[in-house]
């Protein structure tokens, strides 16, 4: 064997251990990846979850073409991590907390099951269901902040997660003053998971988003206000203080 064949096989050789090494690299990182995305939903490789929806006020038992565009955020999110989807409506749901990972989509005024979750799991929250109009409708009572709808132009979603033991499963509450934004929170959680993950890993959170003038913008422009887990847990009714958007 001459020299230039040597070099030949060993210039392959060292191709493909790179490429070997490369392959098991990304891999390793892609398998991290999933298990912390797995851990953060609390759903591992073919486990089984619930999306649980709210009915379309005044329907027959129909969901708002907004909040079936939030179911499909969020099963996209399930799939990849392995995991297997049940969907239920609010009405007929009758399971207990940290079962099964449970995705709860709708306000308490359509969505009984969550009505129950902020009434156990966030006391702190207030949210005011009256069918009149008036300033208040729909307004949100956190702590001793309150956040009124200004339709078309500002509207406010709460997003969770939420456990009940080191071992249960998460409850991740999308709870907004209109149906467009349930679809803001839940693709919002589709783009920030990983961040989510790093801040509060297996912790409960409760975050307060604007979506802002979602007549032009739809579900894509959303701020984070705070984190209002503190306040959300908290049942302590106190003077309550108005707020109006930024123009």
């Amino acid at each position: 064997m001459n020299d230039d064949v040597r070099n030949i096989l060993l210039g392959v050789i060292a191709a493909g251990l790179s490429a070997a090494l490369g392959w098991l690299a990304r891999t390793y990182l892609w398998r991290r990846k999933l298990r912390r995305k797995q851990a953060f939903f609390g759903l591992p490789g073919n486990s089984e979850c619930v999306l649980v929806v709210n009915r379309e006020p005044g329907g027959d038992g129909s969901v708002h073409r907004f909040d079936v565009f939030a179911l499909l955020e969020l099963s996209a999110l399930i799939k990849d991590c392995g995991a297997h989807a049940q969907i239920i409506q609010g009405d007929t749901a009758q399971q207990g907390i940290g079962e099964r990972t449970e995705f709860c989509v709708g306000g308490p005024g359509s969505n009984r099951r969550m009505a129950a979750h902020l009434q156990s799991l966030l006391p702190g929250v207030q949210i005011n269901t009256d069918k009149d109009p008036g300033p208040d409708r729909a307004a949100f009572q956190v702590g001793s902040e309150r956040y009124r709808l200004e339709s078309g132009t500002v509207a406010y979603v709460l997003i969770a997660r939420l456990t009940t033991g080191p071992e249960a499963r998460p409850v991740f509450l999308f709870c907004g003053q209109q149906a467009i934004t349930n679809q803001a929170a839940s693709r919002y959680l589709a783009r920030h998971h990983e961040k989510l993950a790093r801040k509060y890993g297996d912790k409960s959170f409760c975050l307060l988003l604007k979506v802002v003038n979602s007549q032009a913008y739809g579900p894509d422009v959303v701020e984070l206000i705070a984190d209002v887990t503190r306040a959300a847990q908290t049942p302590a009714p106190a003077p309550r203080t108005s707020h109006r958007a930024d123009r």
